[in-house]
């Protein structure tokens, strides 16, 4: 991949998703008032304009399943390099629909406890940058640390590959998810009404990341809010809409800032007299 295309493909992608979602946040929405260089824009500009980077880094990551398949004998090189592996054993020889079915469900089950995961302890602080956002809106959707980002997509695909699934069953429905999981994220009070608690809506994520004490810790789901259902998560009041954002402890608000911040938060604290 080219400099120019990672420059140019992120330029593209902003005006398209801008000119969409001010559409749907301004206009068909109706969103709360919110300018839209509001703070922290240039923030999220710069994650913006790094995915590609970042897209490279996590399939990278992707290594690490394929060479348990590898060291299993359940897959060859000349497989994966050729684009010629489809999954092994029974898993893979389901219909394509039923299996692309349980892909989703697996992959959103792992996703829950991973989100969940990263609202505590040592692992707090990477995705605490992701709840920084002041102002929740489409753009604010892209603002997540690279740990937190590598680890996600790790625990997510390690499972579906080791288990035998076709991988490329869903990857033509990869675009759409995530635009859908951009769509969480907008400044629109949509809740998606008798489906409210069966599929996750923009009302739904933005009380995760809202700073009323009954919203803490609720709503890890990523699509379905089954998995909260169940375990004890869900927080879907009917009669107001999330409004207040942010976390309460000090993150640094610059793009290198924050990529740096919860490494530094990790660090053992400086003794007395240590320079």
């Amino acid at each position: 991949m080219t400099l120019k295309t990672l420059l140019l493909r992120p330029l593209l992608g902003l005006i398209v998703l801008g000119a969409l979602f001010y559409t749907v946040e301004k206009i068909a929405g109706r969103s709360r008032p919110q300018a839209v260089f509001r703070k922290g824009y240039l923030t999220d500009l710069m994650y913006f304009f790094t995915a590609p980077l970042m897209k490279i880094v996590v399939r990278a990551t992707m290594l690490v399943p394929v060479a348990v398949l590898l060291l299993l004998h359940l897959t060859t090189p000349e497989e994966m390099r050729g684009g010629l592996y489809h999954g092994y054993g029974p898993l893979s020889r389901q219909p394509g629909w039923l299996a692309a079915l349980q892909i989703y469900l697996l992959v959103d089950f792992f996703g829950y406890w991973t989100h969940r995961l990263f609202h505590t302890g040592k692992w707090w602080p990477f995705h605490a940058v992701h709840h920084s956002s002041e102002d929740v809106d489409w753009l604010a959707s892209v603002r997540v640390h690279p740990v937190n980002e590598l680890v996600d997509r790790l625990v997510q695909a390690t499972p579906v590959l080791l288990l035998g699934y076709n991988p490329t069953l869903t990857l033509a429905t990869a675009p759409i998810l995530t635009l859908y999981a951009i769509t969480l994220h907008a400044n629109v009070n949509w809740d998606y009404g008798p489906l409210r608690a069966w599929i996750s809506s923009p009302v739904f994520h933005r009380w995760h990341h809202s700073q009323e004490p009954q919203a803490r810790n609720k709503n890890f789901a990523g699509l379905l809010p089954l998995w909260d259902v169940l375990f004890g998560t869900y927080y879907m009041p009917k009669d107001r809409v999330p409004t207040n954002f942010g976390v309460d402890s000090p993150i640094a608000s610059g793009f290198f800032d924050q990529l740096w911040d919860p490494f530094k938060k990790l660090l053992p604290p400086a003794k007395k007299g240590d320079t």
